[in-house]
């Protein structure tokens, strides 16, 4: 749930939603529609925004940003909301609207704009928006979840937002399985996003819930030969002072590990390429 009130702004109250960027250029693949999508819009100043929305699954903390979302109703908008196939007969827009319509909400998800599509998605290597991306099913509690990993051919991002591997056994350190799927979409990734709700202490007690930790979120980047770890998916009523403690925690880890946060832009550059040819991040 989004976490609002003065304990909770520096790292900020939104659910997840994560913005792809290349140089120069807007967000046009967005991971994920939490309440974070609302951020997007002051990105996008007056600009409609036109590119894709690619959902890990359809927990409310992850598609709830939509109908709230300013640039998707301006005029020349297109955006494609792409989630995980939920089985034959299961139409995309029709499983949105379980949530979003009455008498949950006012209106269904067609009502959002013209330029509004929704589509499922399998897993396998897409292409969207001019990046290529490959959705893997990780295990998550309560509805097919996929992880994605994306790249534009120079770098690469993984995105894990809610994933548990201990539904599939402790693995090598009692804290989840290092699954093919998480290893294949974390491999040499130049930023591996992951779930870390959790602190190895909670876990034993909060696990079924369908989570992880920042422990097991470095063993896969260390195992994956991922450079960097974004901390991500906080419990809601982790404050500012203890999200800081917690990322203080990993400053000594052998792979740069650090917090989300509202607003963070991360920049990732090819190898000996200049900065301004760098693609951005955007949490």
């Amino acid at each position: 749930m989004p976490a609002p009130g003065e304990s909770y702004i520096r790292y900020g109250g939104h659910t997840a939603c994560v913005g792809l960027a290349r140089a120069g250029q807007q967000p046009d693949l967005v991971l994920d529609a939490g309440t974070g999508l609302l951020n997007l819009d002051e990105v996008l100043g007056p600009a409609a925004f036109r590119g894709t929305l690619l959902l890990g699954h359809l927990h409310w903390d992850h598609t709830h940003g939509m109908p709230f979302f300013a640039a998707g109703a301006r005029p020349g908008h297109r955006v494609q909301v792409l989630l995980p196939g939920q089985g034959p007969g299961n139409d995309a827009e029709l499983m949105l609207a379980r949530a979003m319509s009455p008498p949950h909400f006012p209106v269904e998800p067609h009502v959002l704009g013209e330029g509004w599509r929704f589509e499922s998605i399998e897993e396998g290597e897409h292409e969207i928006e001019g990046f290529s991306v490959l959705a893997l099913e990780i295990p998550h509690k309560g509805g097919r979840t996929f992880g994605y990993r994306v790249s534009d051919g120079t770098v690469s991002v993984a995105y894990f937002s809610d994933h548990h591997p201990l539904a599939l056994g402790p693995g090598p350190s009692g804290l989840g399985e290092l699954h093919p799927s998480a290893v294949a979409l974390a491999r040499d990734a130049d930023l591996l996003i992951h779930d870390a709700q959790y602190t190895v202490q909670e876990l034993p007690a909060l696990a079924d819930l369908g989570h992880s930790c920042p422990e097991y979120a470095i063993s896969l980047a260390t195992v994956a030969g991922a450079q960097q770890v974004c901390l991500f998916h906080h419990a809601p009523r982790r404050t500012d002072d203890e999200l800081d403690e917690l990322a203080a925690r990993y400053a000594g880890s052998a792979i740069p590990v650090f917090a989300a946060r509202d607003e963070l832009t991360v920049r990732l550059a090819p190898p000996g390429r200049h900065e301004k040819r760098a693609h951005d991040v955007r949490i």
